[in-house]
């Protein structure tokens, strides 16, 4: 059957950010094939939004990325209330926002903490769980709202850990790249942390603070949808491994060599997490 010129255009953005999940993270891409179909143009959708907000802020080091970010704040505003827009990613996020009432505050959140990127300054405590919520928790909140097609009682439910399995993801991401972040970017998130003198203890310390967001995730991994369940478990068991390797390295080591889960070590998490999920042990 033919489709509506308007129905092609849906598609065809929503195309446009599976491509650039594809792209941009193989592994997210794997976990979202996982899924049941019904979630996977959704999820492409949020990643391609967000993956785009980011790249701004981390890539285009020869523009302003300020007006860079200042521009995609006022499309994405734009494309949510006219719900449409020109640019493939914002359309095809517009469409998930108003099907699934994915809450404008996340949105809000997120762009804010984008644009912290952009600022020259040391995190404190506030600071730092100010930006893990707005550039990785409301994520996570993204998509479950997503994955509860409605069910206001789940997402209260779930919301907590759904909140901690996005801080534990990102704070990974810090620990795994925090000689890029200060040698590329300046940066150094986490509080109190001097990247020239980081040592074990201070190393220690924040793997106690991301074990401790990883136990909180698990068990609302537990109580997702079927239909998303393998997917999410995938992501956190991925991230869980890249932990034990970073955790089982001296500081030393991070600082000077970023550490990687190999492909094969990825499909054998792979294999394992569906031979969980098909004995229903996940």
């Amino acid at each position: 059957m033919t489709q509506s010129p308007m129905n092609l255009f849906d598609t065809t953005t929503l195309e446009c950010s599976k491509l650039i999940t594809q792209r941009y993270s193989t592994s997210f891409t794997l976990g979202i094939k996982t899924m049941h179909p019904r979630f996977h143009d959704p999820i492409y959708a949020i990643y391609g939004f967000v993956r785009f907000a980011d790249e701004i802020v981390d890539t285009f080091h020869t523009h302003d990325k300020a007006a860079l970010l200042e521009r995609f704040r006022q499309e994405t505003y734009q494309a949510l209330e006219e719900k449409i827009s020109l640019n493939p990613v914002l359309h095809a996020f517009q469409m998930v926002v108003h099907q699934y009432g994915i809450d404008h505050e996340f949105i809000d959140a997120f762009l804010h903490s984008m644009e912290m990127d952009l600022l020259d300054q040391k995190y404190d405590c506030d600071l730092y769980e100010e930006y893990i919520y707005g550039s990785a928790e409301v994520v996570g909140l993204m998509c479950l709202r997503v994955f509860c097609e409605g069910d206001a009682e789940m997402f209260d439910r779930l919301k907590a850990p759904a909140r901690s399995l996005g801080a534990a993801f990102q704070k990974v991401n810090f620990l795994r790249d925090i000689r890029s972040d200060f040698h590329d970017r300046g940066r150094v998130y986490f509080p109190q942390v001097d990247f020239r003198s980081f040592c074990n203890k201070d190393k220690e310390e924040i793997e106690a603070d991301i074990q401790q967001d990883f136990d909180r995730a698990y068990q609302g991994i537990l109580g997702l949808p079927r239909g998303a369940r393998l997917g999410v478990y995938l992501a956190y068991i991925y991230y869980l491994k890249l932990f034990k390797k970073i955790k089982e390295l001296p500081a030393a080591h991070i600082m000077a060599e970023r550490v990687r889960v190999p492909d094969n070590t990825k499909l054998a998490l792979l294999l394992g997490s569906y031979i969980r999920y098909q004995l229903n042990t996940i």
